[in-house]
């Protein structure tokens, strides 16, 4: 048998990453709803659709600062307004002089009425004397206090916002699954929410396996891998939304590294841990957490998947509570990668977000390259759009292993398993990472 067909049986073998995703995320449920306070839901998703409880604007009010009026004073039929000679801006290029009869501010309360030939000075959010119909802003007038002229007359409804014109009292103002922004926070609060239900972001725990790790802040040497997997991972799940803390490093020390994920399970929604996902006599983690006991398999299952970078992957639960565990290859760029297919939309489901996998787009290939047959290739690159429509991707040296690739790169392009060579000029798929494109 060839090397090829040998790659090629091997690659048989390993599990179809779209069915391994799809059997871990039916185990997970989105996390129980939480009501809470309007200033505290940011950043969460809502549980349940929101309706307006009241209208917005709740009334009738002045959206600038001018005069408030009667349109028919301005036309001509009302029976008290006054005229003066020649302007462009008036019916019949004449002046419009108005009797000022009170000021209107935001605070204002006591309910009035407009008679022919009068208005109000108001504020923009005032509430509009009864039988006004405009506003006159203040730089069309001469700005009289207790008689004003105005050298141009506007449109009627000009300066007026009516009850309920933006969001009616019973308006639906967003579905279950919306992310809570903050404009939507404004809109929650502007119709008289205070507090909503939404799903709470999920607790995530990041913890780094491996005697040679050592910690940030000095260089590595022989026998020794500074761990950027762990803050890198923090930062990933914060990015999504989560609450992450990061653990830090645990030695491969079975009681230490058991000890250690029973204790994280009472603050943890979600635990993720990074090395000893392979076979060799260091993989701690694969070894602990797929150990039998009882005579029932261990609570982490960990599948070769058809995954480039990092086919070993490890899903399962711990702890009485049954804590979802994420378990991730120790090699960096394979654990970022990890992190983005299978890790990610872990934290979305949980948190009730919708849709749990981030976009993606279309793009014609700028470069022919190679990849492994049998394969899912996830590869670091910049996606660009094109005048005209469309995208362009230009993969970054080094492939998907290289950490300065996953730095500078604003998209991830994906080269299914039967995919051995892209040519320069085909199209394919590219998962966005940022919105710089």
């Amino acid at each position: 048998m060839t090397a090829t067909a040998d790659a090629e049986a091997a690659a048989n073998e390993l599990t179809p990453l779209a069915d391994y995703l799809g059997s871990v995320l039916r185990r997970l449920r989105a996390l129980p709803p939480l009501d809470l306070d309007l200033t505290q839901s940011y950043g969460n998703v809502l549980a349940e659709d929101v309706v307006a409880p009241h209208s917005y604007p709740a009334f009738d009010q002045a959206a600038v600062d001018g005069y408030a009026a009667r349109w028919e004073d301005f036309s001509g039929a009302g029976r008290g307004a006054g005229y003066a000679s020649g302007h462009a801006g008036s019916p019949g290029g004449r002046i419009v002089r108005l009797n000022v009869v009170g000021d209107l501010g935001a605070a204002s309360w006591r309910p009035v009425r407009l008679t022919p030939g009068s208005c109000f000075s108001v504020a923009a959010g005032a509430p509009l004397p009864a039988g006004a119909d405009v506003v006159v802003p203040v730089e069309w007038t001469d700005q009289g206090m207790a008689a004003v002229e105005i050298f141009r007359v506007p449109k009627r409804g000009y300066g007026v916002r009516r009850a309920g014109e933006e969001l009616p009292a019973g308006r639906l103002l967003a579905r279950a699954g919306t992310y809570v922004s903050p404009a939507l926070v404004a809109v929650f609060a502007a119709t008289g929410l205070g507090h909503v239900v939404v799903r709470p972001s999920p607790r995530v725990v990041i913890v780094a396996t491996g005697d040679e790790l050592v910690d940030v802040g000095r260089g590595s040497q022989p026998g020794q891998v500074v761990d950027a997997n762990s803050h890198a991972l923090t930062a990933a799940a914060a990015e999504v939304g989560a609450l992450a803390y990061r653990v830090g490093i645990c030695d491969d020390d079975p009681e230490a590294l058991r000890g250690l994920l029973e204790d994280q399970t009472l603050r943890a929604d979600l635990i993720i841990t990074t090395g000893g996902t392979g076979t060799g006599p260091g993989d701690m983690v694969r070894r602990i957490l797929t150990r039998r006991e009882g005579g029932r398999a261990g609570p982490v299952t960990f599948t070769e998947v058809a995954l480039y970078p990092g086919t070993s992957l490890g899903f399962g639960t711990v702890g009485a509570e049954e804590v979802p565990v994420v378990c991730l290859p120790g090699e960096p760029g394979a654990a970022m990668i990890g992190f983005e297919v299978l890790a990610r939309p872990a934290i979305n489901l949980l948190a009730g977000a919708e849709p749990v996998f981030r976009p993606s787009v279309r793009a014609h290939l700028l470069e022919t390259i190679t990849s492994p047959g049998g394969l899912r290739e996830f590869r670091p690159a910049h996606v660009a759009e094109r005048r005209g429509g469309g995208y362009t991707v230009q993969p970054l040296p080094g492939g998907p292993f290289t950490l300065s690739g996953l730095a500078e790169a604003n998209g991830l392009m994906v080269l299914g398993e039967r995919v051995t060579t892209a040519a320069a000029g085909s199209t394919v798929d590219v998962l966005l990472l940022d919105r710089r494109r």
